[in-house]
Formats: structure tokens, C-alpha cells, sequence
């Protein structure tokens, strides 16, 4: 009877909340931007991944954003007039189309019928139009987007971008090179000889017989007799580096970016190029030119860029540090500090707020040898950060100078944690070749001591002055470890934990109430101070990077995955949407209502409602299987209303990540699993079909 009173507690139904995190850095957002398109010079939008819309009227200086849902890929858009535009992407499944009809105030979803997703859109005319994407996937619409037909391309390979000189003549193009033309609207749709076999990414025509197209290692095609025939034209273009967006203001003048950043321009119909610098290192995925002098492009981390003399110079109309941040850390209410890996041939920095995180600026300091893995503050003034190559660095005025600190070893460290103004402990080793270490401090970091270990160590916690936990992996065979300290870090003791993979975070509310959390999906808690772990089904796979508790049943995890959010002391955990999906790293709630959280591409989230437990809007993740009995003993049955005459791929999992089962099974409604060798417990049970990944929780009675 206990066993199934765990079952009902565990198996509440998930929601995909959406919450109130806020983009602090870099701004507007920083998700990936796959198109953009403006109606006139000052007013235009951007689509991209995690569903973001982004839209400005004022030329770029702000922007509003929209969520389509967090699921949503958005890869291109279009508008036929001032007021209706149209976005193509993949949802959940399947490749999906939205429409606004009222300038990007409201979007609705008018088709998700495409297998695949979809990739690049085109309007001819105000009613007639076109949108291709994965395993040769065409569509057409006559009526406004009302509805849709599929068109048969002939090809299986995924078609890149679409171009429309008229209603009736249209190309496509492919990632294998293949370039494919109609002229009667979509009926029938013939191989032209393109005369490469590298990617082509985008399409482009002045006029009827005009056309270029671009794509992978630099290359640029051109058509003066409507497709017949085509030449490469690439002086001037960098050979090998991917062109992603190929647009003209007319017959001589014309753009291309590519994955590096750089635009080129030519002058004389892509005779030659000249390459211009953006400012970005980041790729550059799609441009549009309302004018002949006005044009912006958009690409990854969120990077807008804009010209008004027509290519000549480019000025960001985004701002922020994308260094791939790995620890936040606020030394009060107002101030606080993010740290991480540099990119590029950038500078490494600390990012800074004295307001809450309203404004972040960068302050240099640290040697550009190092990497910084983690941030602890002791005091206003008094902060540490450790780092690549033994690096720990401390500052007395707030940031604005460190100094290098004697650590004794050229291990990576990757945590720091300060029990009092003048003791503190440091964990690291990151690399096959060099031993754990873990590092103690009684006079404010002026000497350490160290105590080696065999284990790979990823962060340390101490909730008083004598008890501490560090948490990783063992180098043998890559499962999570705790080591704990009852007497201030004099020694060190393994805890029986079983979690077959690594841990990464570990947070102690008190003494005896702790959390660890690691990769595919673990999270773990003891009450009594580590004898005992009790496994917590998180409900996916992902790596989790960082724990946090703000009261005894409010807590948070940041990962691969996004956010996950509990408020019964991690019995069941719901996605807190934040609208990205840039892995997250960090996490840390100044009290009980604001929090921040951190990651790659420069993510800084910030919330203002963590103390609430009311959830503004919640969605059911769909369920295309049912398991019975469950619990169970000897055999589970999968059975599906929906999936029929098809091969699936089934996994049973243990709550701590280790595979236990796994096999493909024929699905005729349903599929039949023994289970009798397994032990009891709970597990999770992955199904992966052609409609996607679902995961179930299981228990085995």
C-alpha cells in the first residue's frame, strides 16, 4: 500500500508553466534568430528558436517579445502587407505555419499538418503561398493560409528555402546542392543542374531571370536565364566558411552572411564581394533590406545588427556579453556578479550589477589564461573566483581589481564556497590525467592546504562551519560521488549514493536536508544528513547543472533542459518556463521571491515572482501511450489509440539514470513488456516514436 501512495504522489500530471523570468542579458533576448523581415525601415520582426517573435517600430533602438511556446522552432518569416505575416517552424511533431493579421500584436497557429519541419516561407501574392522544409516538403496555400496542399517535389532531401518570382515560377533549394524550379504553380516541380554538391542555405531573385543562391564552403550561384544554367561567382568570399542569407536591393547590389559573422557585399551583380565586419562573431542567419540604404540581420545569441548607408558600416541593435557564463552569485539584494568562459578572442570578464541586475557591465581583470568555473562573495567588497589551471583570484573592491592567489596546483576548479569571512573550500579536476583536489583556506585565501582525491569534483556546499559536501564523479566509471566533512574539511568520507552518472550541484537546506542533482535527469535528496538518498523522478533526461532552495519545500534546478521548479521539497517538479533553451548553468535567489539564473551565449534570467505558488497558465503535455497495469510485476502493457503498425524504441530506466531494459518492439495497438527480472521500485520508461519522445514513470510492485 506504500509503494502505490508513492506512485499517485509521483505521478501527478506535468504542466509547462509560464513564469515570470525576464531577459537581463544580452537584450532584447538571446535565443538564435533564424529570420527576420521588416515592412518598411522602421518597423520589423525577427523569429527564432524557443518560439520567439521579436518585433520593433522604432528601428531597432527596442523591441517587444513574444512567445509562440517555448517548443516551437521558428525558422522563417514573411509579410505581404503592413499587418499579415506569416512564420514557418516545426511544433511538438510536426512542422507548423502561425499568421497575424493585426502587425504581430496576435498569432495564431493556422496549419500543423508538415511530417517535417517547415523551413523557409514565400509570398508571391497577398493569397498565394508557398513554404518547404524536411524530406523534400512542399506546401501551397491560394487562400490567405486557409488551407494547405501538399506539393510533391520529387526529392527527400531537405529543401532550404523557397523563392517566388510570380505566382506560377518558384525554386527551391536543398542541404545536397539540388536546386528544383515550377513553373505552373507547384504541380510539378523539375531538378535543375546546379554544378555543386555542397548546401545550398538561401534563394534570392531580382527578376524573372535573375537569381542567386548561397550556401555551404562560401559558395555563390548565379542564373541570368531563369535556372537554366548557373556560375559560381565567390571572389571575394572567404572559400569554406558557410553562407547562411543571400539578399539584393537590385541588379548590381547584393548581401550575403555567414556563420562567422561577417556580411559581404558586391557592387557589380556578384562579380566580386567585399567582406564587411559586423561587430559579431556569432552567425548571421538571414538579412532584409526594407530600402536600398536600410537593412539588419539577425543571427545567433540573439545578435541584431543594422546599416543605414547601405552596407558600409553596422551598428548592433542588440547589446550584451555572450561569454558562456557558468556561476551567479549576489553579494546583496542589488549586487551581484556572473563569471564564464570568454569567446572567441574576447577578453575574459566579470559581469556586474549594482541595480538588481537591471544593468550588467563587464569588468576586466582576471589573467586571459584562465576560464572562471565559479563566484563567492564573503562580503560587499570581498568576493573570490576560481577557475581553469588552479586559477583563484580574489577582490577587495568589489570587482574592480583581483589578485591572484597562491592555489598550489594547476588543476581546473570548478567550485568555491566560504563558511565565514576567512575560511573557505575549493573543489576541482577537470581532465582525465590530473587527480581531484580539494582546497581549504583559515586566513581569507592568503595560503591553502589541499587534500587530494581520485574523484572528479564539481561543487561543495557547506550548510555550517564543520558539515560540507562535495559532489562529482568517479573517473572509473563515471558515477556521482558525495564526499562529506564533519570537522571543518580535516577529512573527508564517501557516502553510499547510488547514481550512475555525474553529479554536478549539491545544496543543503540544514545539516541533514540536501539535494544533489547530475546528468540524465538525477536529482536526489537525503534527510538525514547523507546516510540515505532518496531518489526524485524528475520526468527527463536532461543534465541538470544547479540546485537551489529558497525556503524548505521551494526549490529550483537549472540544466540543459531549462528550469525545473518544486514546491513540496522536490516530491514532484514542474517545468518553469523561461523562455529559452540555452543551457543554463547557474542559479541563485537573492530571497524568497527573486532569483537569477545564468548560462551559454551570455544568458542572464532574472524572476520576481519565486515566492508565489499560483502557475498563470498551464498546458498538458500531451500523452500518446498508456502503461497497465501499473503498478506492476511481471508484465507492462503499452498500448496507444493513435500509434498503430509501427517499430518503437523503449527504454526502462531507474530513477538514478541506469539502463535496465531496452529494446524495439512492433506496435499493433499495443506491446507487451516483461518486466519479472527487474527490481522493485520506480523507474521511468522513455517511448520513442516517429511522433516524438515520451516518459512515463513506472513502478515494478
Amino acid at each position: 500500500m506504500k509503494k502505490l501512495f508513492l506512485f499517485l504522489c509521483f505521478s501527478i500530471i506535468s504542466f509547462l508553466a509560464f513564469s515570470q523570468w525576464k531577459w537581463q542579458n544580452p537584450l532584447p533576448q538571446g535565443n538564435t534568430l533564424q529570420s527576420v523581415f521588416f515592412t518598411d525601415a522602421n518597423t520589423g520582426y525577427a523569429v527564432g528558436y524557443a518560439g520567439t517573435i521579436i518585433k520593433t517600430v522604432d528601428g531597432g533602438i527596442t523591441w517587444s517579445i513574444y512567445s509562440s511556446g517555448p517548443i516551437n522552432w521558428l525558422t522563417s518569416i514573411y509579410f505581404t502587407d503592413a499587418n499579415t505575416g506569416y512564420v514557418a517552424g516545426n511544433g511538438s511533431t510536426n512542422g507548423i505555419i502561425l499568421k497575424t493579421t493585426d502587425a504581430g500584436t496576435m498569432w495564431s497557429t493556422i496549419y500543423d499538418g508538415a511530417p517535417y519541419a517547415l523551413l523557409s516561407i514565400c509570398f508571391p501574392s497577398i493569397n498565394t503561398g508557398y513554404a518547404v522544409g524536411g524530406e523534400g516538403t512542399i506546401i501551397k496555400t491560394t487562400n490567405a493560409g486557409l488551407t494547405w496542399t501538399t506539393l510533391t517535389s520529387g526529392t527527400n532531401y531537405d529543401l532550404q528555402s523557397v523563392f517566388f518570382t510570380d505566382n506560377n515560377t518558384g525554386y527551391a533549394v536543398s542541404n545536397h546542392g539540388n536546386i528544383l524550379k515550377t513553373s505552373n504553380g507547384g504541380t510539378t516541380w523539375g531538378p535543375l543542374s546546379s554544378g555543386t554538391a555542397f548546401g545550398l542555405n538561401s534563394i534570392y531573385f531580382i527578376d524573372a531571370n535573375t537569381g542567386y543562391t548561397a550556401g555551404n564552403s562560401g559558395i555563390i550561384l548565379k542564373t541570368t536565364n531563369a535556372g537554366t544554367s548557373w556560375i559560381i561567382d565567390t571572389s571575394g568570399i572567404y572559400y569554406g566558411d558557410p553562407l547562411k542569407s543571400v539578399y539584393f536591393t537590385d541588379a548590381n547590389t547584393g548581401y550575403a552572411s555567414n556563420y562567422t559573422g561577417n556580411i559581404y557585399k558586391t557592387t557589380n551583380g556578384a562579380t566580386t564581394w567585399a567582406s564587411i565586419a559586423t561587430g559579431t562573431f556569432d552567425g548571421l542567419f538571414s538579412i532584409n533590406f526594407p530600402d536600398m540604404n536600410t537593412g539588419y540581420a539577425v543571427g545567433g545569441s540573439g545578435n541584431i545588427v543594422k546599416t543605414t548607408n547601405g552596407g558600409t558600416s553596422w551598428t548592433p541593435k542588440s547589446k550584451g556579453a555572450i561569454e558562456l557564463l557558468k556561476s551567479v552569485y549576489f553579494a546583496d539584494a542589488s549586487t551581484g556578479y556572473a563569471v564564464g568562459y570568454p569567446v572567441g578572442n574576447m577578453p575574459v570578464l566579470v559581469l556586474k550589477t549594482t541595480n538588481g541586475g537591471a544593468n550588467w557591465t563587464s569588468i576586466p581583470g582576471l589573467p586571459e589564461n584562465t576560464a572562471p568555473f565559479s563566484v563567492f562573495f564573503t562580503t560587499i567588497n570581498t568576493g573570490y573566483i576560481v577557475g581553469t589551471n588552479g586559477g583563484i583570484y580574489k577582490t577587495v573592491n568589489s570587482g574592480y581589481n583581483w589578485s591572484t592567489l597562491s592555489s598550489g596546483t594547476m588543476i581546473g576548479l570548478t567550485s568555491v564556497f566560504f563558511t565565514d569571512a576567512n575560511t573557505g573550500y575549493v573543489v576541482g579536476a577537470r581532465n582525465n590525467t590530473n587527480p581531484g583536489i580539494i582546497l581549504k583556506t583559515k586566513n581569507a585565501g592568503a595560503t591553502w592546504t589541499s587534500t587530494p582525491t581520485t574523484c572528479f569534483l564539481n561543487s561543495v556546499y557547506f550548510p555550517d562551519s564543520n558539515t560540507g559536501y562535495t559532489v562529482g564523479s568517479n573517473p572509473t566509471n563515471g558515477y556521482g560521488i558525495v564526499l562529506k566533512t564533519t570537522d571543518g574539511g580535516v577529512s573527508w568520507n564517501g557516502l553510499s549514493i547510488h547514481a550512475y552518472h555525474p553529479l554536478y550541484s549539491v545544496y543543503f537546506i540544514d545539516a541533514n536536508t540536501g539535494y544533489v542533482v547530475g546528468d540524465f535527469g538525477i536529482i536526489m535528496k537525503t534527510i538525514d544528513g547523507g546516510t540515505s538518498w532518496i531518489n526524485l523522478p524528475s520526468g527527463t533526461l536532461d543534465l541538470f547543472n544547479s540546485v537551489y532552495f529558497i525556503t524548505v519545500n521551494k526549490g529550483y534546478i537549472v540544466g540543459d533542459g531549462g528550469i525545473l521548479k518544486t514546491i513540496n521539497g522536490g516530491i514532484t517538479w514542474t517545468a518553469d518556463s523561461c523562455g529559452t533553451w540555452n543551457t543554463l548553468t547557474s542559479v541563485f535567489f537573492t530571497d524568497s521571491t527573486t532569483g537569477y539564473a545564468v548560462g551559454d551565449f551570455g544568458t542572464i534570467l532574472k524572476i520576481g515572482n519565486g515566492g508565489t505558488d499560483i502557475v498563470e497558465e498551464h498546458k498538458l503535455v500531451s500523452t500518446m501511450f498508456h502503461l497497465c497495469p501499473n503498478p506492476a510485476n511481471d508484465k507492462i502493457t503499452i498500448s496507444s489509440e493513435n500509434i498503430c503498425n509501427e517499430e518503437i524504441d523503449v527504454t526502462i530506466i531507474t530513477m538514478s539514470g541506469e539502463e535496465v531494459l531496452k529494446g524495439k518492439f512492433y506496435i499493433q495497438n499495443q506491446v507487451e513488456l516483461n518486466i519479472s527480472l527487474l527490481a522493485k521500485g520506480i523507474y521511468l520508461l522513455k517511448i520513442r516514436s516517429k511522433e516524438g519522445i515520451e516518459v512515463k514513470k513506472v513502478v515494478i510492485d
